[in-house]
């Protein structure tokens, strides 16, 4: 992969018994998430229509800083944490159009 700036599109569908656990615990992935070297910003949203659906919309200053944090202990730590409460999860890796 290129060292170009990456731009990553996370859709994380809850359980809806599990809703706000799961929003609890993507929050506490934002402010390690902002430290980490090559994040630009890292912005979680709700779906107003679907409020078991977030997104997080993310600018990384490349794919490897990306995959960095993919494997850092917080984002591992998560997926532990919340097994079992998550339906899916999607992710869209997008490159800005020159």
């Amino acid at each position: 992969m290129s060292n170009k700036q990456l731009t990553i599109t996370a859709t994380i569908m809850a359980k809806p018994e599990k809703r706000e656990f799961v929003k609890q615990a993507l929050l506490k992935l934002i402010p390690p998430t902002l430290k980490e070297e090559g994040c630009l910003n890292y912005d979680l949203h709700q779906d107003n229509e679907d409020p078991d659906r977030f997104f997080f919309y993310e600018n990384w200053a490349s794919y490897d800083l990306w995959q960095k944090h993919l494997n850092s202990p917080h984002i591992k730590a998560n997926q532990k944490a919340t097994e079992g409460a998550i339906e899916s999860v999607t992710i869209g890796q997008l490159s800005p159009v020159q």
